[in-house]
């Protein structure tokens, strides 16, 4: 989709700082970060959210799912296979969860506290 932010980021269009990078996904530093590691790891393809993703393609989500753990263990929020210190993975659909980008994109955050409930 040539007017979605995230679709001209994957084809070079929109700069980008690229963390992790595989033939079908995408992570990189969001540029207003909430936390002092804060990536959003996206599908190369375009999908509104998660259910949208979830209904077209499963091995897709997987993969994305795994990228994020990824960036976590680069980023030093987790051993491999670990728990410490931790990390949190959020995902908002639609305008009143706060969803600003109309293509899926998961929020890893970490390298502080995070407190529960998220506002």
């Amino acid at each position: 989709m040539t007017d979605c932010l995230f679709c001209r980021m994957v084809a070079g269009e929109i700069p980008a700082d690229v963390v992790h990078e595989t033939d079908r996904v995408l992570a990189f530093r969001d540029i207003n970060p909430q936390a002092p590691t804060h990536v959003l790891v996206i599908p190369k393809e375009h999908h509104r959210n998660l259910g949208a993703l979830a209904a077209a393609d499963g091995e897709l989500l997987a993969d994305v799912a795994r990228a994020a753990h990824a960036v976590a263990v680069q980023e030093g929020l987790v051993t491999d296979g670990g728990i410490e210190p931790g990390y949190r993975v959020v995902t908002n659909t639609g305008p009143q969860a706060g969803q600003s980008v109309d293509h899926l994109h998961l929020h890893v955050l970490g390298g502080r506290g995070l407190g529960w409930p998220p506002g």
